[in-house]
């Protein structure tokens, strides 16, 4: 299978998965705002695909979120199932990602630079 292929499908996957997370949890008391699914990695032969989810605040919560996730997958799977045309529909497993917290830190770091003290040049005696 081409890469571009691939790259096609975890594309597609991505927005299908980030769509069915607000079927799937409609009405139960959660944040689907703080919720974005940064990236999909599925295999080639389609069976299964590493799910990337970023929970941006709720810092002691990441863990009960993406457990919760997890317990969805098969019902996000039947969505993924009804609503796309594959060969195999992947099997999902979900994993947090910290990537957009760290690039928010690193973004806050170079914000407050400008805020610094400039340095004193002790040779100007």
């Amino acid at each position: 299978m081409s890469v571009k292929r691939i790259d096609r499908i975890n594309s597609l996957l991505r927005r299908e998965i980030g769509e069915a997370l607000y079927h799937v949890f409609d009405g139960e008391s959660f944040d689907l705002a703080s919720i974005t699914v940064t990236e999909v990695d599925c295999a080639p032969n389609l069976r299964t695909a590493k799910v990337k989810v970023s929970v941006y605040g709720h810092d002691n919560e990441r863990t009960r979120v993406i457990s919760k996730i997890s317990k969805k997958a098969k019902e996000l799977q039947s969505i993924i199932n009804r609503d796309l045309t594959l060969k195999y529909t992947p099997r999902l497993q979900f994993k947090l990602d910290l990537s957009v917290e760290k690039g928010d830190h690193v973004l806050d770091i170079l914000n407050h630079i400008d805020d610094l003290p400039a340095p004193t040049d002790s040779t100007e005696n």
